[in-house]
């Protein structure tokens, strides 16, 4: 009987240990339903956070581990990226729009450039042209000057040879021009070694040589004669006197040499017979002429 009644303490003892075991199990059930569902409910606040920002087809990378030192990592990662994300300013809505214009403005600035390229190119070609045929007019007129220019100056200085050269450039456009003359009993040099007379003539022979290149039908010539001695006086003169002949050409001169004077046809002076009153007097020297030898013929 003892036995037995310490098999039921036994039992009642095992009974009370199950009951109580189960009440734990049940209790921890509950708790573990509380906790399935509170993650449920987040899980779907969560999801609809997700659709909320990234939209329904949203692809989320799987997490590597479900830690809390994981998720204590990726709760920073987020603050650092929100925190980031507010730095960068609020979304520029229309950011798509003004992309599209920069774009079209891109497109038409490229067609600019390439227009602009087109035209330059076009321009240098034309500017080659314009090169090629200036050479060419300028070397063309360069030997007439430079044929008349000798011819001239030997008319001038009774002999001796000069002419022109292009110097510092193969390039006639930007050549500069060198006068080389030789001057009867000289020997050949440059026009800054000449004397003052002989410089006058050879620029004299070279305005005149440009001259009869492309003659005007009037000349103005301002005391040109004014560093020349007689001899060199009556070869300008004679060569005025030809020039005239050949192309027509009137010369007005502005002179205070005798010698040129008598070799005009006409002069015109001013006089100032009271002071402060100018007056202009125009003689024909030629009717002059006759009016003093007509009566000297009648003699």
């Amino acid at each position: 009987l003892a036995a037995a009644e310490a098999e039921r303490q036994a039992a009642g003892e095992a009974r009370r240990a199950a009951d109580a075991a189960f009440a734990a199990a049940r209790e921890a059930q509950l708790r573990a339903e509380g906790a399935a569902e509170q993650a449920t409910v987040a899980a779907e606040a969560v999801e609809g956070r997700v659709v909320e920002r990234l939209g329904e087809n949203a692809e989320l990378p799987a997490p590597e581990e479900l830690t809390d030192a994981a998720e204590d990592k990726a709760r920073r990662k987020l603050e650092r990226l929100a925190r980031e994300r507010e730095e960068m300013g609020p979304v520029n809505l229309r950011a798509d729009v003004e992309m599209a214009e920069i774009e079209a403005r891109i497109a038409d600035i490229t067609r600019e450039r390439e227009e602009i390229g087109a035209a330059i190119a076009k321009l240098r070609g034309s500017i080659g042209h314009l090169n090629r045929e200036g050479r060419e007019r300028l070397r063309a007129v360069f030997d007439r000057v430079d044929t008349e220019f000798r011819s001239l100056f030997g008319r001038l200085f009774g002999g001796g040879r000069a002419h022109l050269a292009l110097v510092g450039s193969e390039d006639a456009l930007e050549a500069g021009l060198e006068i080389y003359a030789e001057p009867p009993g000289k020997k050949l040099s440059a026009l800054s070694l000449l004397s003052g007379g002989e410089q006058a003539l050879t620029a004299l022979s070279l305005i005149f040589a440009v001259f009869r290149c492309h003659p005007a039908p009037v000349c103005v010539l301002d005391e040109v004669d004014a560093p020349l001695d007689d001899a060199n006086v009556e070869r300008l003169c004679d060569l005025l006197d030809g020039m005239a002949a050949e192309s027509g050409t009137r010369f007005l001169v502005v002179t205070h040499h005798p010698l040129t004077m008598a070799r005009m046809h006409r002069l015109y002076g001013v006089t100032m017979q009271e002071r402060g009153v100018s007056r202009l007097l125009s003689v024909d020297l030629g009717r002059a002429v006759e009016l003093v030898e007509g009566p000297q013929a009648a003699e």
